[in-house]
């Protein structure tokens, strides 16, 4: 049974605007591990854009915002992404999707939460 949904997009440059103005920007907002993953890549604030998009897609399927930290977007080895949720509050689901997309200029994230 689905308990919630949430999608969010989000302009690029915004993402790029924040942090090149504030460097501190990123360590409040992503995990170490996003960071780490973005770091290597050609564009990456689109991969953090998308990422920061995750995050309010699932505050939005959850009802509330937490603490940017205690949501985090790894990529499987298959490439698929994948919440972990490390707030030790029960949301009420058991299983997560997460859906990642972007082009030059926006990215987009779709979460949708399960409970069986």
């Amino acid at each position: 049974m689905i308990i919630g949904i949430g999608i969010d997009i989000i302009e690029i440059s915004r993402i790029q605007n924040a942090i090149e103005k504030n460097p501190r920007f990123c360590d409040r907002v992503f995990t170490k591990t996003e960071i780490q993953y973005t770091d290597g890549k050609k564009n990456k604030f689109q991969h953090l854009a998308a990422r920061f998009a995750a995050k309010e897609a699932f505050f939005k399927a959850v009802g509330k915002h937490i603490a940017w930290a205690d949501v985090e977007t790894i990529n499987l080895p298959s490439g698929q992404p994948q919440l972990v949720i490390y707030a030790k509050e029960d949301f009420g689901f058991t299983r997560s999707h997460i859906s990642l997309s972007h082009l030059a200029d926006h990215a987009l994230a779709v979460v949708i939460l399960e409970k069986e």
